[in-house]
């Protein structure tokens, strides 16, 4: 029943689209200018300010990232919201504004929340079992952040753009599709209606990636949505433990031949890319880069912190320029100012 009622509110929010295409044009204040390499805002300036704000938003665009990534989850009432954990015990004060409101497990889940509710929390810097996870990082708990909604951050970054005449492009993730499933949701329709209405039918307002841990997500992007912009095969690591796929086989040459069906790159985590720095501080790499340039994918390497790097490497611009050299087509970032 729910896949049906968002089937028909995209279709429904696409019609308008389309009758309004004469009104949205592909480029309305700049060509759309994608760099060859891309420096990607992880959740906006989240070095500097608490990820998927507005102000870190603002930051990212202010300090010239090329993308901002927006995370997804789901309110109570279907409204997408940007925020990275299904949950809001880590990034937000919820227990103290609703504290009975958790799950038998004592967790507050963002899809247990209409939007009125989770408007009145404020996001805080991320930390776990009461300790900052990045503790030179903002944190200061009288300064109030509201969630945002992925409409209220589309019309910001486009906005942004319009006023400081820049392509910067927004890079959406939809976040646990099949658990939201499981609660009666239907995540990707979700998104793709807000796409929609924001002139992202058949435009191309600001530059746009999709990406997504399941590649049921793309596949279904491409088959039931006719989504045309390029998508990202998000690669994780078994031992999260977070799904039943099988990422060890997707970065095989049979399994990235298979990602090359549906989708244009891959977004692989760090650490499965850089493997060592040996003992004359060269930069050891993966197979998986040479078999993702065989098979003509894209690769965006998430995530580079400068208060957390790798073993080895001796700065942010150096792990960097690294990947740069090694062909990598681009970072996330939690600091796009650093090249």
């Amino acid at each position: 029943m729910t896949k049906r009622i968002f089937g028909c509110l995209f279709l429904l929010v696409s019609a308008t689209a389309v009758q309004a295409q004469d009104e949205t044009p592909d480029a309305p204040f700049h060509d759309l200018q994608v760099p060859q390499f891309l420096d990607i805002a992880h959740r906006g300036a989240s070095g500097y300010l608490p990820e998927h704000t507005q102000a870190s938003t603002v930051m990212a665009h202010g300090l010239g990232a090329d993308f901002i990534e927006q995370d997804v989850q789901l309110s109570r009432d279907s409204v997408p919201v940007v925020l990275h954990d299904e949950i809001l015990d880590h990034v937000t004060n919820v227990s103290e504004v609703f504290p009975e409101k958790h799950r038998p497990d004592g967790k507050y889940y963002v899809v247990d929340f209409s939007l009125e509710e989770l408007k009145q929390l404020t996001m805080v810097a991320r930390h776990k079992d009461y300790e900052l996870v990045y503790p030179k990082r903002f944190s200061h708990p009288d300064v109030h952040f509201p969630i945002q909604t992925l409409d209220e951050e589309i019309k910001l970054i486009q906005e942004l753009n319009r006023v400081r005449d820049m392509s910067t492009g927004i890079y959406i993730e939809i976040k646990s599709p099949r658990w939201y499933q499981q609660q009666g949701y239907d995540a990707t329709a979700a998104v793709m209606s807000v796409l929609a209405h924001n002139g992202y039918h058949d435009k191309r307002p600001t530059p746009v990636y999709l990406q997504s841990f399941d590649p049921e997500v793309l596949r279904r992007l491409k088959r039931e949505f006719n989504w045309d912009f390029p998508l990202i095969q998000l690669v994780g690591d078994n031992e999260w433990g977070e799904t039943d796929i099988d990422y060890s086989a997707m970065r095989t040459g049979a399994g990235l031949e298979s990602v090359k069906s549906y989708a244009e790159g891959v977004g692989l985590w760090v650490n499965h890319v850089l493997t060592g720095v040996n003992e004359n501080g060269e930069p050891e790499w993966d197979s998986v880069l040479k078999s993702a340039e065989e098979k003509g994918l894209d690769v965006h390497v998430y995530t580079l912190r400068a208060d957390d790097l790798p073993e080895g490497v001796e700065s942010h611009a150096q792990l960097r320029q690294w990947l740069k050299q090694a062909g990598v087509e681009g970072v996330f970032t939690d600091f796009p100012d650093k090249k």
